[in-house]
């Protein structure tokens, strides 16, 4: 391997290795991975477009942000030169008071994705298969490829939502982990409770079963969308996560969590990186969980803003897909990477979803009601309407 240097023939200064390829040692998931594309940052799009005039409705964030309880923890800074309580004890004491549970039945994590991640890493091994549905969260692909599985994914039903007796059946004895958001992100499609309860009970006692409702507190009261966490006391085999960086307005912090049986915590917690979850993100979290003013606030911004979006798509003629998160993803009938192209040198940036096998489709993030506003004037005009 060559370990020359590329010179500026001007300045003098190396710029760049020649010849690098370090490919052969990384391990094969590695390897074949394709990276994970968040929704594009607005000082990205500034510093491309040169704009100052910008709204985001790309990565399902709560466009109120934190709550003022919140806020006010994060204005007590602690010794941030001491580290963070490495087990979370006042956190997970306080999630475990909230639902009902032992303390030893919570692990933490930097987002719900690192429980997703650890899940993963503690109950799969190279050639082991793993169950999740098509246009499913796409990080439930990476973790699994990156641990050398089969991914096995299961055709979704014409309404983008999870055919679960069809993953039920596609269970083997070398599934190790199933995969289920409800509700799914990004089509907002969910399931019953009596549809996950049939699932739950239809899969053998070694496939883990990982509920992920990161969007759990816009949907909770919808009539039939279920409350999995209940059920986490009784059926040893499901892990249901959650995640502070939606409705609480924790995306900055990255703070989630898994609750489950307390060995498969344990197990969970052999691999966790210690100190995985920063102070202030801990300090933050326990105060979001108690300002239920700030969720309702929160939710109802959802539901008029749902309402909002949706009405003006009608208007529009455009067909979208029922959501209950705080997103809502719409049919542009024609590849849509080029309506977002059009819309981001406008300065509103949405959501192309082309790597969740949906290319005609755009996700859009539930704003204020005068963001929303912008984005359906300046998508008629895109639209030439």
């Amino acid at each position: 391997m060559s370990k020359d240097w590329i010179v500026n023939e001007e300045t003098g200064d190396r710029v760049d290795w020649v010849d690098c390829d370090f490919t052969h040692l990384a391990t094969p998931g590695v390897v074949g991975l394709t990276p994970y594309h968040p929704g594009k940052p607005i000082g990205e799009l500034k510093r491309e477009l040169g704009l100052d005039d910008i709204i985001k409705l790309a990565s399902n964030e709560n466009p109120l942000g934190p709550g003022a309880k919140a806020l006010e923890a994060l204005k007590q800074l602690p010794d941030l030169g001491r580290y963070p309580d490495g087990g979370g004890f006042s956190l997970r004491a306080k999630l475990a008071h909230h639902h009902g549970m032992r303390p030893d039945m919570v692990t933490l994590g930097n987002g719900s994705n690192d429980i997703l991640e650890l899940i993963t890493r503690t109950f799969v091994a190279p050639g082991d298969e793993v169950i999740y549905s098509d246009h499913a969260f796409a990080v439930y692909a990476l973790a699994s490829q990156a641990v050398g599985a089969k991914s096995v994914v299961i055709p979704a039903t014409e309404d983008y939502g999870h055919y679960l007796r069809a993953m039920a059946r596609a269970v083997t004895e070398r599934t190790k982990v199933m995969f289920v958001a409800n509700p799914n992100n990004p089509t907002g499609s969910w399931s019953t409770a009596a549809e996950l309860r049939d699932l739950l009970e239809s899969v053998p006692d070694h496939v883990i079963v990982v509920i992920d409702e990161a969007y759990f507190e816009y949907a909770e009261n919808v009539a039939d969308y279920p409350n999995a966490a209940i059920w986490v006391s009784e059926i040893a085999n499901l892990v249901v996560t959650r995640t502070f960086s939606k409705a609480h307005g924790l995306a900055g912090l990255r703070i989630g969590y898994g609750l489950s049986h307390p060995q498969l915590a344990e197990l969970l917690n052999r691999i966790r990186q210690p100190f995985n979850v920063n102070t202030l993100a801990q300090l933050a979290a326990e105060e979001a969980l108690n300002d239920s003013e700030h969720m309702a606030r929160s939710v109802a911004l959802n539901n008029s803003g749902m309402q909002q979006l949706t009405t003006g798509f009608d208007s529009l003629g455009i067909h979208y897909l029922p959501s209950l998160g705080n997103f809502i993803c719409i049919d542009m009938e024609q590849p849509a990477h080029s309506i977002y192209d059009q819309l981001l040198r406008r300065g509103v940036i949405v959501r192309p979803i082309d790597n969740y096998g949906m290319p005609n489709h755009l996700r859009v993030s539930i704003g204020l009601e005068e963001e929303n506003t912008r984005f359906l004037k300046t998508l008629a005009e895109v639209l030439g309407n």
